[in-house]
């Protein structure tokens, strides 16, 4: 089954691009831990999911680009034309003169009907292609105007159009100090919007890729290209092929519908999170063994400390005590030191990947009490390693891990919006008080369900 890839906005287009670098350079790197046989079948699953033939020979990615303005577009089909090894479809993308200038109203309420119907050609087009829809897979940022307004006027029209269909949308949180002054508002706005339409938010936070690139790959000067290549990483590690169960070595077909199925239980959560071990430099890894034991340990304790990478977890944090009665729920000491969880998906690639014991991601502790951990618990595998590293594996999860970001996001919109800051700049787009309000409403109980969990 196939996925169409939804590339919005500058971030998102950027984003794509990686994504489908990375699928493409994974796929066909050389593999010493599974069968030439295995390895083709692992080509074409993958080629199937995100790629389709041209005549030329030449993999097309199953995409559609869209941006208000031409420059990253224009960047983005040349680059993926000039690598000569995949490229975007001639007639896959829509970009206009005007930007969205930060604003999201302008982004939902102008640019979103007024290119609504070419932009929802371009969408069938691409699924016309596909033999069989596993659904959307939604690139955009949350702060800026195009990704964040149109993204979500967009979203609402595949729920509408494509109402059987799975849609994810890879969400990218922005910066804590901010790139831009509204930048909580247009969050506020997205985020409510998909919670709406959206089958699930895969969300990563641009601080914690930042420190990504600092403390584990070495990078000194920073770029977002060296960001969004951390996130293809990431989001690969996830979206490549897997076995489809214990002891198959028949790929997965439905992967969007394998992933909602083991992780989003309930419509009110379903914001995932993504954490990846191990992840360093080429030249760290020339030095560096890596054992199964030794990598899920500190996974699970990346899980339940909330931590996004392997450096600098708190160790002190241990899960509460299974069996005991938690009557009156925890106490505020617990607070959200400790991250539970709804569900895990934990993902495997490499050599003696079948050895591996995921026993302590069983424990009951570490789950809502509404839910067993057979069914919380998830595990997906294939012997063929990923990228350059031997043995990795990547934690999908629904947990509590957004509950203080969400929580910091929705004070300072409301401080600016009791002061009624730059308001004028959304009314006059259409966008009332009472949408803000609404938007307030549903975050406060997102809120509110994860802390309760």
């Amino acid at each position: 089954m196939s996925i169409v890839t939804v590339q919005l906005g500058q971030c998102g287009n950027q984003i794509g691009f990686e994504v489908f670098d990375a699928l493409f350079s994974d796929s066909h790197c050389p593999q010493k831990f599974c069968s030439k046989r295995e390895n083709e079948a692992y080509q074409a699953s993958c080629k199937e999911r995100f790629f389709s033939e041209e005549e030329d020979g030449v993999p097309v990615a199953r995409a559609v680009l869209v941006d208000m303005e031409p420059k990253v577009i224009n960047q983005t089909l040349s680059k993926a034309a000039h690598s000569g090894r995949w490229k975007y479809g001639q007639h896959s993308h829509l970009c206009q003169k005007q930007g969205s200038g930060n604003n999201w109203a302008y982004g939902y309420s102008v640019h979103g009907p007024r290119h609504e119907e070419s932009i929802m050609n371009l969408i069938q087009k691409e699924v016309e292609k596909c033999d069989s829809l596993s659904g959307f897979f939604i690139v955009m940022s949350m702060a800026g105007g195009t990704g964040s307004g149109l993204g979500a006027f967009l979203t609402q029209n595949l729920q509408d159009q494509y109402s059987n269909s799975l849609k994810m949308n890879q969400i990218i949180w922005p910066y804590g100090t901010g790139e831009v002054i509204v930048q909580n508002y247009n969050s506020i706005l997205t985020l409510s919007h998909l919670y709406r339409s959206s089958d699930a938010l895969l969300v990563h936070e641009n601080d914690a890729v930042h420190k990504i690139c600092a403390k584990l790959m070495n990078i000194k000067q920073i770029s977002f290209r060296d960001i969004n290549q951390v996130l293809a990483h990431q989001l690969g590690s996830v979206f490549q092929p897997t076995y489809s169960g214990e002891g198959s070595f028949h790929y997965r077909r439905n992967p969007l519908g394998d992933l909602m199925e083991d992780l989003v239980p309930h419509p009110e959560f379903k914001m995932l999170g993504v954490r990846n071990i191990p992840q360093m430099s080429e030249n760290s890894l020339a030095y560096s063994t890596f054992t199964w034991a030794g990598l899920l340990k500190h996974l699970r304790q990346m899980l339940i400390s909330n931590a996004k990478m392997e450096e600098g977890i708190d160790w002190q944090v241990r899960p509460p005590l299974s069996g005991l009665p938690t009557l009156g729920k925890m106490p505020l000491s617990k607070e959200l030191h400790f991250n539970t969880s709804i569900a895990n998906l934990v993902i495997l690639r490499g050599k003696d990947v079948h050895s591996a014991d995921l026993g302590a991601f069983k424990d009951p502790a570490l789950y809502t009490s509404w839910l067993e951990p057979v069914t919380a618990f998830n595990v997906w595998k294939t012997q063929r390693a990923f990228s350059k590293y031997e043995k990795s594996a990547a934690l999908v999860s629904n947990s509590q891990s957004l509950v203080k970001p969400l929580d910091m996001i929705v004070g300072k919109a409301w401080n600016m919006f009791a002061s009624k800051a730059y308001l004028h700049q959304y009314t006059k787009f259409g966008i009332e008080e009472e949408d803000f309000l609404d938007g307030f409403a549903l975050l406060e109980q997102v809120i509110a369900s994860y802390s309760n969990l």
